[in-house]
């Protein structure tokens, strides 16, 4: 019989860093990430400006890159984005300065592979319902197309999907518009 290894948060510390690998638990189940590609990157920093842009202009909160989120003692991420207000940043970080609260917008970008897209679609999309971040959205660069899901009571609910020419916009953000199109890597 063969028992699984439930993981802990904790337990990261204890894992000889890889150059070039991203480690999350979520749930207990370690999820071990390459480092994302160029294009990946791009788009991360593209959008991250922009709302790192609205942030600034409306003193409202932080945009950030991949913080450190720990949510229990068995699931901590680092999405490639999030948007937290000052009010639920103030105080809700460890020693280690990691978020111990949701921050209120996640994003997730989609590296390519089936786990990649399991780990983002479904169980970080558990996650994050769970843990009341208010809105999440799933960016797929590849296919220049961004779900939005928004929270409706306890879950969080697909509210659209973006292509070609959408702007994107969110009540959570007032004033923050963006055409989807500006925010895909140039081709080269």
């Amino acid at each position: 019989m063969s028992v699984s290894r439930r993981w802990t948060v904790a337990d990261l510390d204890e894992i000889e860093p890889v150059e070039g690998e991203r480690y999350e638990v979520i749930d207990g189940e370690l999820f071990v990430v390459k480092q994302p590609s160029w294009e990946h990157q791009n788009v991360c920093v593209s959008l991250g400006g922009l709302l790192e842009r609205w942030s600034h202009e409306s003193g409202r909160g932080v945009a950030t890159a991949a913080p450190g989120v720990i949510f229990s003692f068995d699931s901590g991420v680092a999405p490639d984005l999030a948007w937290i207000s000052r009010e639920r940043l103030r105080g809700n970080r460890d020693r280690a300065g990691h978020f111990t609260i949701a921050p209120e917008l996640v994003v997730e970008l989609l590296s390519p592979g089936l786990a990649n897209e399991r780990r983002d679609r479904e169980a970080k999309l558990a996650l994050y319902s769970r843990e009341a971040v208010e809105e999440y959205w799933i960016v797929d660069w590849q296919q220049q197309t961004i779900d939005v899901y928004r929270r409706t009571g306890d879950a969080l609910e697909l509210a659209q999907r973006l292509s070609g020419d959408a702007v994107l916009t969110t009540p959570l953000l007032p004033g923050f518009s963006v055409p989807i199109a500006r925010i895909w890597p140039p081709v080269l």
